[in-house]
């Protein structure tokens, strides 16, 4: 026996026998739902044979048969009914379970969200993908569907999104465009670490979406669902359906604050801050000028996430501050990594040890946050070093910056869109789907191995702008992404490390070692963080000018 669990309350299996049915109430089952009709195959037991034997065992069971690829409306709610009524858990069972998991999945429509329901059928082995409209609509089939049809659609509204759109325009004027994003407002992310330092307000971090989203591109204000490339159609929430020719997607990653246990319930308060949050960002600031003893812990969790020198970044502002304040020798600084370096490309950390030495700050590699107690003060880590068995240690703090992990958002991990990790799959040169060949992807949601920044995005949009072109005119792409990114490191108030690499850690410098020598800390560095890049993001990236972006060109001869 077979049994895949979609929940607690239910799971499905494959065709069973009447002497499977000792071993389901060995499992703990209560109940049997029969999915499948008589005289499908002739090695096939007839329901009765199952029910007598569930009978004898104490099971209660309900006979719902389904002729394959015909569930209808009527067949959902009724094993929606079935589950309510029955004791579970319950075991249904088909030919194969796909016919119990579809019935499953649109019982649940209306109470689970999409892609928890998709990611639990894709758990237990099965693609819902053929009935992805229906359980958007409730459960229900769909009667009209609404469609809208563009030229080129893009998922997500941030940096990326903003980005490639202007640039398609800039290439295209004539392209009818669609930007899907919820949200009323766009934040200038890069700018949170120096709000949590002081430097900036949260306000000049922030604009509303409406006043960014380019020139004759349409903003659909609407959730995505889910994706069915076969159909070149994006699912939104309540079942409409967007129709594209060409598909770019780029929603971001997931800031996963529910995978700390213990830690949503103490942001804000009990000396629990995150730059990576607009409204925690000032908190940070806020507690950094009261700290006047005490220990402060400072996290950074499992690759990928976004900007990975930010969790760092907030350690040396608030180490600068304190040691510019005359209180850093009553402060115990600890910085908790749960990776086993202090950053990814070596060049760079001989000049970040020298900071880390300065504020005296402890290193704990390999310490990974997995829960928090607000009221008590008190963070607990998993220290899992190689070749040890991993422990647990928990630490008290009188302040603790806590980065959560970081993954794909929701709807796109269960989509067809994503590799194994659930980031969407792409080619990490031009930027195109591997399977899908007018789907494209750039920023933090796809799987090309480099940094998460949007010093990344703002080379990759052009990138993807021109090879979307390219298509469209019928040629192969001409541009090439290199990896570039940048993680300008603030060790100070006044100086950063201007950290600019691509894949393979490879140094990729925008200025002369004479203007910033970027292994170094710079004051020239801390200027164009400080002046130059804001309005570089507002008034040249966001707008399709393409100031400081070289992106590679296919030779001639290739």
């Amino acid at each position: 026996m077979d049994a895949r669990a979609l929940s607690p309350k239910i799971s499905v299996a494959p065709q069973i026998t009447a002497d499977d049915i000792a071993k389901a109430k060995a499992a703990g089952f209560r109940a049997i739902i029969c999915n499948r009709p008589d005289g499908e195959a002739a090695d096939q037991p007839v329901f009765a044979e199952i029910e007598a034997a569930a009978k004898k065992a104490g099971l209660e069971t309900r006979y719902i048969p389904i002729v394959a690829g015909k569930v209808s409306d009527e067949d959902a709610a009724t094993f929606g009914k079935a589950l309510i009524e029955l004791p579970g858990p319950v075991l249904a069972y088909c030919r194969t379970g796909t016919r119990s998991a579809t019935l499953w999945s649109l019982a649940m429509a209306g109470e689970k969200p999409l892609p928890e329901i998709l990611q639990a059928a894709k758990g237990a082995g099965y693609d819902m993908a053929g009935v992805v409209r229906r359980i958007a609509n409730g459960g229900k089939t769909p009667t009209d569907t609404g469609d809208a049809q563009f030229d080129v659609v893009i998922v997500g509204g941030g940096a990326a999104g903003i980005s490639v759109a202007s640039s398609l325009k800039s290439r295209k004027p004539n392209l009818n465009i669609a930007i899907l994003d919820p949200a009323d407002i766009h934040y200038y992310q890069p700018g949170w670490t120096m709000v949590g330092a002081g430097v900036f307000d949260a306000a000049t971090t922030a604009r509303t979406m409406g006043s960014i989203i380019p020139h004759g591109v349409h903003w659909i204000k609407s959730a995505v669902a889910a994706f069915e490339p076969q159909n070149d159609a994006v699912i939104l929430d309540g079942c409409r359906v967007v129709k594209y020719k060409r598909l770019i997607v780029c929603p971001g990653l997931k800031l996963n604050w529910g995978g700390v246990e213990g830690l949503t319930e103490t942001l804000g308060k009990n000396g629990v801050t995150s730059n990576y949050r607009y409204d925690l960002a000032p908190y940070t600031w806020e507690l950094v000028q009261g700290l006047k003893g005490g220990r402060a812990v400072f996290t950074q969790p499992p690759m990928p996430i976004k900007c990975a020198g930010a969790p760092q970044k907030a350690l040396y502002l608030s180490g600068d501050h304190w040691f510019k304040s005359g209180v850093l020798g009553n402060i115990q600084i600890d910085f908790m990594n749960a990776g086993g370096v202090l950053f990814g490309v070596k060049d760079y950390v001989p000049a970040l040890e020298s900071y880390i030495k300065k504020y005296n700050a402890n290193l704990n590699f390999f310490h990974r946050l997995i829960s928090v107690d607000g009221p008590a003060k008190k963070a607990t880590f998993e220290v899992a070093k190689p070749d040890t068995e991993k422990t647990t240690v928990t630490v008290e703090f009188d302040m603790l910056h806590a980065v959560p992990p970081q993954i794909a958002p929701d709807f796109i991990r269960v989509s067809p869109l994503a590799d194994a990790a659930g980031w969407v799959d792409v080619d990490q040169t031009t930027l195109r789907h591997k399977t899908y060949a007018n789907i494209w992807s750039l920023g933090d949601v796809m799987n090309a191995p480099n940094a998460k920044t949007a010093a990344a995005a703002r080379m990759q949009a052009p990138i993807v702008a021109q090879n979307v072109s390219d298509d469209i005119d019928g040629r192969s792409p001409t541009s090439l992404y290199n990896g570039y990114g940048s993680c300008p490191l603030t060790v100070e108030r006044g100086k950063i490390v201007l950290a600019e690499f691509g894949y393979g850690g490879t140094l990729l410098p925008s200025f002369p070692k004479w203007v910033i020598d970027g292994t170094k800390p710079s004051r020239a560095a801390w200027w164009l963080k400080e002046q130059i890049l804001p309005p570089v993001y507002w008034k040249a990236m966001l707008k399709g000018r393409e100031w400081m972006v070289r992106p590679e060109k296919v030779s001639a001869k290739s």
